[in-house]
C-alpha cells in the first residue's frame, strides 16, 4: 500500500525567538507559532487531506502544534524516536555557540548525540511508524534538525531538485512506497497576515 506521510516541524518557539540552542530542553510555543499551526492546518483543509493517524515528538512544542493543526481531532501518539537531536550541555545556550556545520559528531564530547546517532534513530522510528499505521495520509510533528536529517538520509529519492530550509511548520511531504520515502514536496506557508508581533 502506496501511503503520504506528512513531516511537519513544529511552530516558533520562545526559544527560536530568541536564538537559543533547543534540542531535548523545551520552550513553549509563541503567539505567532500558535498562528503558523493554525496556517497549517488550513492548508490540510483547503488541500482535501484527511489524516488518518498522527504521531508527534514528546517535546510540548510539537505536540502543542499537532494538536492545533488538527484542532484536537485527530488522536495522537507521543513518541519520544520523533525528538530534536540531542545537543546535551549546549541546550539553552546562545545559537551563536554552535560549531560550524556539519555538526558531525561534535555533541558527544558534551553528552549529546552524533549526526549518526540522530539518523538512526529519526529514520528507524519513521520507518517503524509507518510501516505499523494502518492509514494512508499520516501526519508527523518533529523538529528541524531531525527532519532536515531524515529527508537528507533519502536523497537518492527526492523528486525535487532543491530542499530549501527548515522553517516553523513547513512540511515535506513524502510517498511511502515499497518500503522506500521519496520527498515529493516541500510546502512551506504565508504567514504575512499574521498581525500580531514576531
Amino acid at each position: 500500500m502506496v501511503k503520504k506521510l506528512y513531516l511537519m516541524r513544529h511552530g516558533q518557539t520562545l526559544f527560536n525567538l530568541r536564538h537559543k540552542i533547543q534540542g531535548w530542553c523545551d520552550a513553549p510555543l509563541t503567539d505567532f507559532g500558535m498562528y503558523q499551526a493554525q496556517v497549517a492546518g488550513a492548508y490540510f483543509k483547503k488541500a482535501g487531506i484527511v489524516l488518518d493517524d498522527a504521531y508527534s515528538s514528546t517535546s510540548e512544542r510539537a505536540c502543542d502544534t499537532l494538536e492545533i493543526v488538527t484542532e484536537g481531532k485527530v488522536p495522537y501518539q507521543r513518541v519520544k524516536g520523533l525528538k530534536e537531536w540531542n545537543f546535551g550541555t549546549f541546550e539553552g545556550e546562545s545559537e551563536d555557540l554552535n560549531p560550524p556545520l556539519p555538526y558531525g559528531d561534535f555533541f558527544v564530547a558534551y553528552g549529546g548525540e552524533s549526526q549518526e546517532e540522530l539518523i538512526e534513530r529519526i529514520r528507524t522510528t519513521i520507518f517503524d511508524l509507518m510501516v505499523n499505521s494502518p492509514g494512508k495520509q499520516v501526519l508527523m510533528v518533529s523538529h528541524g534538525g531531525s527532519l532536515g536529517n531524515f529527508a537528507r538520509a533519502w536523497k537518492k529519492n527526492w523528486e525535487l531538485t532543491s530542499f530549501g530550509r527548515m522553517s516553523n511548520c513547513c512540511i515535506l511531504v513524502f510517498r511511502f512506497e515499497n518500503e522506500e520515502f521519496y520527498l515529493e514536496e516541500v510546502v512551506e506557508h504565508d504567514f504575512s497576515d499574521w498581525r500580531g508581533k514576531q
